[in-house]
């Protein structure tokens, strides 16, 4: 059938299963909003008040849902105010599809109105980003898109579309969306080795973050932990994980709990599973390496041997890996303790402690809600304090620490 660009637009989006996006309006992106009126009905259009919203939003719903998130942006600065957006995407691993309108082809480079860069300037703050040249390549190209979005590590991907394409016609055909792609880059003889390091081990620790907590690696990591005796410490990306758990011992980093941190002197095996090992999470890099033996897994593979040198890496998606690297696992007998859970300080006469009015907000509206944070030590008390069930409750921005993420994020999530 014959549409113009800005219809194909909202196809592929159909396509994709998209049915709400984030945005705020600009001239040039006109087409592509009277393209979503003409489908009114289908995709839920969220009107925020700035574009770094719209991305926030975007962010937020990606991480609640585990689909990816859409943000629309015009020209100019509507393209770039998504910027911190997108940067918090990708510090966190979201997969967060952004499409901007330009100005028209024959425009580009002559300093017009609104005209930038986009594809210049959003490169290094997403995982793939496209410049449109031809109508005929509109679909692909927003196909290809989610496709990079929600494979291997998830991340941003920016589509910018000059003016003149969304208002020319071409013939589309609808296609059946490609599944992500999460492989295993491992062969048997890696997953024998690990299994080894292990076996080898008395006093193993499992260190879960934001790459275990997006693959729904929980299951998969409990019954490693319990197979092992090995204790669960998380980062803050990994919050809700397996907070429930027996296993579970608390935050590792600077603003970790004191038994968790007191847990990584004390290994001899850090398992540590999609972290990146940042500097809020081990501060003390250089001592850990001389203490204890690392078997890294990630998705990435630029993340392995960066900040940390492994002592064995698993290449793949966490659940994968850890579901096949578990029958390979001989049980133990014994290994680190434990410790206790701290208590919550009550209430002191009429002074209200933050640690208080969290476990209390946690009681009031239950383990399932879903809970977003802006920057700061709020950040850390609402980890450390609140109740979380599961690993898509707790949003927040750990990487970039974004002001204002929690409200377009809650926006998303909702």
């Amino acid at each position: 059938m014959l549409l113009r660009g800005a219809q194909i637009v909202i196809e592929c989006l159909l396509e994709q299963g998209v049915c709400e996006v984030f945005g705020y309006p600009g001239g040039a992106i006109l087409g592509i909003y009277e393209a979503l009126h003409e489908y009114s009905g289908r995709i839920r259009h969220t009107l925020l008040t700035h574009e770094q919203h719209a991305a926030h939003a975007a962010d937020g719903y990606a991480r609640a849902s585990g689909k990816v998130g859409v943000c629309l942006a015009t020209s100019g600065p509507g393209a770039t105010n998504l910027l911190t957006g997108l940067s918090a995407a990708y510090m966190d691993s979201s997969p967060v599809v952004a499409i901007t309108n330009n100005v028209a082809k024959a425009q580009i480079g002559t300093d017009s109105f609104q005209e930038i860069d986009i594809y210049g300037v959003s490169m290094p703050v997403t995982k793939h980003n496209f410049i449109v040249k031809e109508i005929r390549d509109l679909a692909d190209t927003i196909r290809q898109a989610f496709f990079i979005a929600a494979s291997g590590r998830p991340g941003p991907v920016l589509v910018d579309i000059p003016q003149d394409i969304t208002a020319a016609k071409a013939e589309f055909s609808p296609q059946a969306p490609r599944e992500p792609v999460r492989r295993l880059h491992s062969d048997a003889l890696d997953f024998a080795g690990a299994a080894f390091l292990i076996e080898e081990s008395q006093r193993p620790l499992l260190l879960l973050g934001g790459g275990a907590a997006h693959s729904g690696a929980r299951d998969a990591a409990l019954a490693l932990a319990q197979k092992i005796r090995a204790p669960i410490v998380q980062t803050l990306m990994a919050t809700g994980c397996c907070d429930k758990s027996p296993q579970f011992a608390g935050m590792l980093g600077v603003y970790g709990s004191p038994a968790a941190n007191a847990l990584l002197e004390q290994c001899d095996l850090l398992i540590a599973v999609g972290t990146r090992f940042s500097d809020r999470t081990i501060p003390r890099r250089k001592a850990l390496a001389r203490t204890a033996k690392i078997l890294h897994i990630d998705i990435d593979p630029a993340e392995i041997n960066k900040n940390l040198t492994a002592d064995l890496a698993l290449m793949g998606d966490a659940r994968e890996v850890l579901q096949r690297l578990l029958p390979l696992c001989s049980a133990k007998a014994s290994g680190l303790a434990i410790p206790p859970r701290a208590e919550v300080p009550s209430q002191s006469g009429q002074r209200l402690t933050p640690e208080f009015l969290l476990s209390k907000l946690s009681s009031m509206a239950g383990a399932e809600q879903i809970y977003t944070t802006e920057v700061g030590q709020h950040q850390i008390w609402a980890a450390k304090h609140l109740e979380i069930s599961g690993h898509r409750r707790f949003l927040t921005s750990g990487g970039l620490g974004a002001m204002g993420f929690g409200l377009g994020a809650a926006i998303g999530a909702a």
